[in-house]
């Protein structure tokens, strides 16, 4: 796909495939052994583009910048995963640790010819846990230690708000295009034009040609994120301003806070008790005539039975009779 792109030759480039190693199954060593024979299975294509990133569970930088040397992959440092999972080994104080291989991991990038990548986020204030700081916080409050012709990618959860603190905090450029703190409700959208129903039994076959015609649209240098004065930021807490919340809806009579009232439940269930057994009558009405019709040929059919019946017994009788009568002559 980044193949059919067609991007410019420095951006093809920089269009990368950023991978963790994965899990670690009880050998690290062995683990890199298996990642060493599949990466050479793989074609060029993919192995321009396939770079590396520490994680927040089992590999540290310190496992990762050998073997991407070794296979000439490029490693994206993950300044958040180095808080959490490090080597033991080194001296933790702050970043210092990581500065020291700073040279190393940039020549990982600049022997393919890609613009070296970084992440950087911070975790919540109130984590405590290992886990707990795995998580991201909303914005970050500083900015690593890293070369400014680098790419540093803001891994936050208010995304490109994150971004404007920093903007507007280092003054960095562009800082000056976001407004102060203002809220800002969107009126200059083009929405899309509604389909026009037709009503010709009510209206006589009148049609309004006014409303076939598409509204008015605003030319899209006129409409840009923010709106025309451009207020796009908002300050933590504050994610209201720029995404409103939904208004409340006033409780209908009998109805309290949220919850439905007795009544109105045993109303509601009552009604729907009627409409059961109003259901019920119109299936017996609807039933009946096919129903006398089986009971009344049932009951013909029986009568014409006893009646056979009855005719045999008869003519058994007459006969029995008349071998008495016979008997008695004798």
């Amino acid at each position: 796909m980044l193949q059919l792109l067609k991007l410019p030759p420095q951006q093809d480039r920089d269009a990368v495939m950023v991978l963790h190693m994965g899990g670690v199954f009880g050998d690290k060593a062995a683990t890199l052994d298996r990642f060493r024979e599949n990466y050479k299975l793989l074609s060029q294509d993919i192995k321009n583009r396939l770079v590396l990133e520490n994680d927040d569970v089992s590999w540290s930088v310190h496992d990762l910048l050998p073997i991407c040397e070794e296979l000439n992959i490029p490693l994206v440092l993950d300044f958040h995963h180095h808080n959490i999972v490090f080597d033991a080994d080194k001296v933790r104080e702050g970043t210092l640790d990581i500065m020291q291989l700073f040279d190393r991991i940039k020549a990982t990038w600049t022997r393919k010819g890609i613009t070296q990548k970084m992440h950087y986020s911070e975790p919540t204030p109130s984590a405590i846990t290992k886990r707990q700081r795995r998580k991201h916080n909303s914005r970050v409050s500083t900015l690593p230690p890293c070369d400014p012709t680098m790419d540093l990618m803001i891994e936050a959860k208010d995304k490109e708000q994150a971004v404007f603190e920093l903007m507007r905090k280092f003054k960095l450029p562009g800082h000056e295009l976001i407004n102060d703190m203002i809220p800002h409700v969107r009126t200059d959208e083009n929405a899309p034009p509604k389909p026009y129903r037709r009503y010709p039994k009510r209206n006589g076959g009148f049609i309004d040609l006014e409303r076939l015609a598409p509204p008015s649209t605003i030319p899209e240098e006129e409409v840009g994120m923010g709106g025309p004065e451009g207020r796009v930021y908002w300050p933590p807490g504050k994610e209201d301003w720029l995404r409103p919340a939904k208004k409340p809806t006033s409780a209908k009579p009998g109805e309290g806070s949220g919850t439905k009232s007795k009544s109105v439940r045993k109303t509601r269930q009552a009604t729907k008790a009627s409409q059961v057994q109003a259901t019920d009558v119109e299936d017996g009405i609807r039933n009946a005539p096919r129903s006398r019709a089986k009971r009344t040929s049932s009951v013909k059919t029986l009568a014409r039975k006893r009646k056979a019946a009855s005719a045999t017994g008869s003519e058994d009788n007459s006969s029995l009779s008349e071998l008495s009568d016979a008997t008695a002559s004798s």
